[in-house]
């Protein structure tokens, strides 16, 4: 036996569990409630289509009797008044029609809403198991379904019996002279006999809607196991999830690289930390870093930056400070503007030198950076 069958299913069923569910065709439904909704459809338009419905079928009834020695001779005309009397009656019918079709079509959205799948048909050679037949003969469900049809029966019963009762002066009594009359009368009996008949379904109905929806959720329910299997499938393997830090980290370093170029200068502590710093005054208050690593990825920032024309510049305690305390793409803290305004300032001017051919300046010492910031724990 495999271990989530010796597993009490306990488990109540997982959002992914009851989209498979329903991908598959098993979703609740009760048979009775859309019988009910059915029928209530047809009785109210038969109801309100009555006197429209006596109408027409007397009108079809006289035109379709009213035929000439000539017409029964000539099979040509014969098929001609075919037609039409068929086209008469679609016209007649069809709102008839539409308001039933459309009522089962509506009902099953209000009981686990529509589902459409192919594999409730495919043929299963379990199904033909005589021994599992009459397992599902013998069980709950079954039994179920046996109360069902005895309580439809004795209560159809009772309804007709009921019916033919209250309406016995009316079906013994000799016909009106009137047919419209007594296709209204007849439609109008009919409409009754409906509405008490889904009246009847619908008693039936609100006892197997709770019982379908608990059965439904029953048969769905997991065993703790299933429950831990599916979530590692959802998170994935920790073999595959550390795989994909590995390749969002390797994004995100290429992502950080490429900031690299644009930056106004890299801080260094000189070999452990290498720091890119960018200010863009329309953009933002204060520097930003945009690049930051330590061993062997300083050296490719510092690499990078001097193939670039990016100043590097020596300044361990600010280097630590900036790599410590601010996270990548973040504004440096107010207790390292001036520290940064000073290299930023030199920058400036190691710029203009190059441009005018003047002498570099000396890059700034013993930068105003606060000891407690060098002291922090390295951030993201």
């Amino acid at each position: 036996m495999e271990p989530n069958q010796s597993q009490e299913r306990t488990e109540r069923a997982t959002p992914k569990r009851l989209r498979d569910a329903k991908r598959k065709g098993q979703i609740p439904r009760s048979r009775e409630l859309n019988t009910a909704l059915v029928l209530t459809a047809a009785a109210l338009a038969l109801y309100g289509l009555g006197p429209v419905l006596g109408q027409g079928l007397t009108g079809f009834m006289e035109r379709s009797l009213d035929l000439g020695p000539a017409d029964l001779a000539d099979p040509a005309a014969m098929l001609h008044h075919l037609q039409a009397a068929t086209g008469e009656m679609l016209r007649l019918w069809a709102p008839f029609v539409l308001a039933v079709i459309g009522t089962a079509l509506l009902a099953p959205a209000l009981l686990g809403g529509w589902a459409f799948s192919a594999e409730p048909l495919t043929p299963k050679l379990e199904r033909l198991n005589p021994i599992k037949g009459l397992g599902r003969i013998f069980s709950l469900q079954g039994l179920v379904e046996l109360v069902k049809a005895i309580a439809k029966l004795v209560l159809i019963a009772g309804v007709g019996g009921l019916v033919l009762w209250s309406y016995r002066a009316e079906l013994l009594a000799p016909p009106a002279a009137s047919v419209p009359q007594d296709l209204l009368d007849a439609f109008a009996l009919l409409a009754v006999v409906l509405l008490l008949l889904s009246a009847a379904t619908f008693l039936i109905a609100v006892l197997d809607v709770p019982y379908q929806i608990w059965d439904h959720s029953r048969k769905l329910r997991m065993t703790r196991q299933e429950v831990r299997d599916e979530l590692k499938e959802l998170e994935g393997r920790p073999e595959v999830k550390s795989r994909i830090r590995q390749v969002q980290r390797e994004l995100s370093r290429r992502r950080m690289m490429d900031e690299v170029p644009k930056a106004d200068l890299v801080v260094t502590n000189p070999t452990h930390y290498a720091v890119a710093l960018r200010y863009e005054p329309l953009r933002s208050g204060a520097p930003r870093v945009v690049a930051k690593g330590a061993d062997l990825l300083a050296a490719q920032i510092r690499t990078l930056a001097r193939a670039h024309g990016i100043p590097v510049i020596e300044a361990p305690s600010l280097a630590r400070a900036l790599y410590s305390g601010v996270k990548l793409d973040h504004e440096i803290p107010a207790s390292l503007y001036l520290a940064v305004a000073q290299l930023l300032a030199y920058v400036y001017q190691l710029r203009s030198a190059r441009e005018s051919g003047r002498r570099e300046p000396e890059p700034p010492r013993d930068l105003p950076v606060p000891s407690e910031v060098t002291t922090r724990g390295p951030k993201g």
